[in-house]
């Protein structure tokens, strides 16, 4: 028994509660709970590497946030994170946890494409936005729905497709490129915009090839397209089936440009790919190295000041996973402002109330439409590579 309040005065106690709270103005009983912002992403196996950039990304973004006073008068955000196993049913079952029992206003993740896919009509139908800050299938924004609750700050397949052939050409000289690709919806986006950047330039692959995720061999595969002719190899996959592409070559004494999407950044890439990790040329979105905007500095030291492992830029890794999650957050931050309410249909049209943000992947200028719900547009790629374990643009010195 509490001595200060006795049974009785207890009750009265309560009682006195319950009608303060019931005089105050609607709104006020929720000015100091946090804004809850979802995390679906890979946290364990292969790709926790760009799981955990991801989360890192959208964590400093919070911190400056909350620093700055909050949102919507001072409510704090507050990060909630779901392990998907880069499973579409794990990544389903998450989101729809975060969704209805932890009520979260915005939802970020899906690493990998077909968890994206399978979580995309979850939000149409709860009417809640989910940003995309990594996987680039390109029917992830563009699902058909209307209204479309999916935003993406990250790459668009077709669009890194046309980049992917244009570097093939002015780089490697490419007339006849072949496509190795996973088995997946995210090979099968790729297939497709490749094929159609190929076209508008008059050209055609030497041959398609697939390989399972599991795969430890695909030299069969590789053969097809070196006796097809295949001057180029364009890849697509995540870190450990890239990886056993290079080491098939190396087993075939094959030496041919290889030019990827960004899969093999997402993990142990060098440590299982060997030393020709370095011939693969990937595409990026941002890179911690050379000189920094404003942005950039003051990101680079957030991380310093908050994760013990990250002691320079080539601890930021893989950097895209940090640049597109932290620019996500910020701009998901400016819709909410823009809503003036966690609402999650006001949170939608607060995305495209947003005019100029100084991020660090860029300077956007109204990143989103009701017909564009994609911010990174063609211009905005880099190229890298590995050299040793650090992701450099190509041609950066070590």
């Amino acid at each position: 028994m509490n001595p200060l309040f006795p049974p009785r005065r207890r009750l009265l106690a309560g009682a006195l509660a319950l009608a303060c709270a019931a005089a105050l103005p609607p709104g006020a009983a929720v000015a100091d709970e946090p804004i809850k912002i979802g995390l679906v992403t890979a946290m364990s196996g292969q790709s926790a590497l760009s799981g955990e950039a991801i989360s890192r990304g959208v964590a400093i973004a919070i911190d400056e946030i909350n620093a700055n006073g909050g949102l919507l008068g001072g409510r704090k955000l507050e990060l909630v994170r779901r392990d998907d196993e880069a499973n579409p049913a794990r990544g389903v079952a998450a989101a729809r946890e975060l969704i209805h029992r932890e009520k979260v206003a915005v939802l970020f993740g899906g690493l990998d494409t077909p968890v994206s896919l399978a979580i995309v009509p979850l939000v149409n139908q709860a009417k809640v936005p989910f940003m995309g800050p990594w996987a680039a299938g390109t029917p992830i924004t563009h699902n058909g729905a209307d209204p479309n609750y999916v935003f993406r700050v990250s790459a668009v397949d077709e669009i890194v497709n046309v980049g992917m052939v244009d570097y093939a050409q002015k780089t490697f000289g490419a007339s006849k490129p072949g496509m190795i690709l996973v088995n997946n919806p995210w090979g099968e986006s790729n297939e497709k915009g490749l094929h159609a950047a190929l076209e508008a330039k008059g050209l055609k692959a030497a041959g398609v090839e697939k390989f399972e995720a599991n795969d430890v061999d695909v030299v069969p595969q590789l053969t097809r397209l070196k006796n097809a002719g295949a001057d180029t190899l364009f890849m697509v996959g995540n870190v450990g089936p890239s990886a056993q592409v290079v080491k098939s070559l190396d087993r075939m004494g094959w030496q041919v440009p290889i030019v990827s999407h960004w899969g093999p950044a997402g993990g142990r890439f060098t440590e299982l790919a060997g030393p020709n990790a370095r011939n693969v040329h990937f595409v990026q979105t941002y890179s911690f190295f050379g000189e920094q905007s404003p942005v950039g500095e003051k990101v680079i030291a957030a991380l310093k000041a908050k994760y013990a492992d990250v002691k320079g830029p080539e601890n930021i890794t893989p950097a895209v996973g940090v640049a597109n999650a932290y620019d996500g957050m910020m701009l998901a931050a400016r819709a909410i402002e823009a809503a003036g309410s966690t609402d999650g249909d006001a949170i939608r049209q607060g995305f495209y109330k947003i005019g100029k943000y100084e991020g660090l992947i860029k300077t956007y200028e109204q990143p989103f439409t009701p017909e564009r719900h994609d911010a990174v547009a063609a211009d905005d790629y880099v190229w890298a590579q590995f050299i040793g374990d650090r992701i450099l643009p190509v041609g950066m010195n070590p």
